[in-house]
């Protein structure tokens, strides 16, 4: 398997350290307020990456962090403290922030079929690993305290900007609004590994340290969670490309100065999910959630196979037009694989291998799950019986993961007989003037048109295999 790694710049054979065995890393969520969908599209491919190592017979360990404490909203300890923003927020704690938003993460991810990490570690409950670990590196001299804070010293070490060659006055204070300068460092580059002086005079999470109270840096737990759970040696550790600088640079950093080696060999890295206006964020525009698109009548799945289609390594624009193009496709493939439900028989097994190794093929090239979900049509086109089509969908939908099987046998159910109902014209013509209005992207039109339903007594739903409409019960 060849893998793109951000580190070589290049894609590189995945050899993992020992063999038959991958320690996977995953950057967690920072858990004060709901993952918008270009959030999930990271964890979708991380989720399709492991299963397809376990398809190919590995032994997966899969941690994954949740920042409930220390992270800033620069990722760069400049900014609003999210956990303490989202608190204020909603007039909650920070610890019932994060359990709530915690829990809101992973309801997501079951709705996309995401598998949760086999470990998953919240921040505050290492607390002692990262005071032992910063105190090995300012005994090894790497780390330096200066203002009461205690900061990673970049000057130590080899080589700090190991994803891109940033120069030293990229980081000078006025190069990004907002920034201001920490007089405590020694570089521009260092970063904080322990606050004890902390410009939020209401910061509610602190802790007893040889330092003093106070709080980790966000850099620091990725490391110590990693190396607690995962050992040394790190096979491959993942996250979206936005925390290639400085998060992973930084984790590089205290990782190999606390081990005096080599720490991670691969890099993976998802590239953005945009919007016809830039890249997405919770501040700007619509707060695309899961929820959301399942207000709007999207299946969760539909939105996956969105994602699936597009390479991870390069930006994908989302807009409602594409969705619906997701959609239709998505409804299409289920009707055609619903006509083969009925398959029997034995399974071709030189038929069944021939096919699987397009799908191998494509997985095996950098992850190109857009060749993977191409090498599902040609399963369905194939010259073999039906038996063997089934089998080769359920073998390739353990790793994609978009309920290939499921949905076909639910539009088979849909089209085995005649209505509950007899709808009338008036309904149906208001439905298709719905679908125009949403193809139009004029979702307040639909969503009126909608309202017009309701009065009538029907209740329209959207499923995934289209638009269903009922009377009211």
């Amino acid at each position: 398997m060849k893998l793109y790694n951000t580190l070589t710049r290049k894609k590189d054979d995945f050899i993992p350290r020992f063999e038959g065995k991958v320690s996977m890393y995953t950057c967690g969520p920072t858990v004060y307020h709901y993952a918008h969908i270009g959030n999930l599209r990271s964890y979708i491919m991380e989720d399709v990456l492991e299963k397809y190592f376990r398809y190919s017979g590995y032994d997966v360990k899969r941690v994954m962090n949740i920042t409930d404490v220390g992270h800033l909203s620069s990722d760069g300890d400049t900014g609003d403290d999210k956990m303490l923003k989202g608190a204020k927020r909603e007039h909650k704690t920070v610890m019932e922030i994060a359990d709530f938003y915690t829990k809101a993460f992973f309801e997501d991810c079951r709705k996309l079929n995401i598998k949760t990490p086999d470990v998953v570690v919240p921040a505050t409950s290492y607390i002692d690993e990262f005071i032992r670990v910063i105190a090995v590196l300012i005994e090894k001299g790497y780390a330096y305290e200066a203002g009461g804070n205690i900061y990673f010293d970049t000057s130590k070490i080899d080589k700090y900007y190991v994803f891109n060659d940033f120069r030293e006055e990229d980081l000078e204070v006025g190069v990004r609004e907002g920034v201001e300068e920490d007089s405590n460092k020694r570089n521009k580059a260092d970063f904080v590994l322990w606050f004890t002086k902390s410009k939020f005079e209401d910061q509610e999470l602190k802790w007893e340290s040889p330092w003093g109270l106070g709080y980790p840096g966000w850099h620091i737990e990725c490391s110590c969670i990693s190396m607690k759970n995962l050992g040394e040696y790190l096979d491959i550790h993942c996250g979206g490309i936005d925390n290639a600088f400085p998060h992973h640079t930084n984790e590089i950093a205290q990782s190999e100065a606390y081990l005096g080696h080599e720490w991670c060999r691969h890099w993976f890295h998802v590239y953005h999910l945009n919007t016809n206006s830039g890249k997405m964020s919770k501040s700007s525009g619509e707060f695309l959630t899961v929820s959301l698109l399942e207000e709007k009548g999207y299946d969760p799945l539909v939105y996956r196979f969105f994602c699936l289609q597009s390479h991870y390594r390069k930006s994908l624009v989302f807009s409602y037009e594409n969705l619906d193009n997701a959609a239709a496709a998505y409804e299409k493939l289920t009707a055609r694989i619903a006509g083969i439900l009925d398959g029997s028989g034995e399974t071709d097994k030189a038929k069944f291998s021939e096919l699987k190794k397009l799908f191998t093929d494509a997985m095996d090239n950098d992850l190109n799950t857009a060749l993977a979900v191409t090498a599902v049509y040609d399963v369905l086109k194939a010259d073999t019986n039906n038996a063997t089509k089934l089998a080769l969908i359920k073998d390739f939908d353990s790793v994609l993961s978009l309920g290939l099987i499921e949905a076909a046998k639910r539009s088979a159910e849909k089209n085995s007989g005649d209505p509950d109902e007899d709808i009338p014209a008036e309904i149906i013509e208001l439905i298709e003037q719905r679908k125009a209005a949403r193809k139009e992207k004029n979702f307040a039109l639909a969503d009126e048109i909608r309202d017009k339903i309701s009065a009538l007594g029907y209740v329209v739903t959207e499923t995934r295999e289209g638009t269903k409409v009922s009377v009211k019960s």
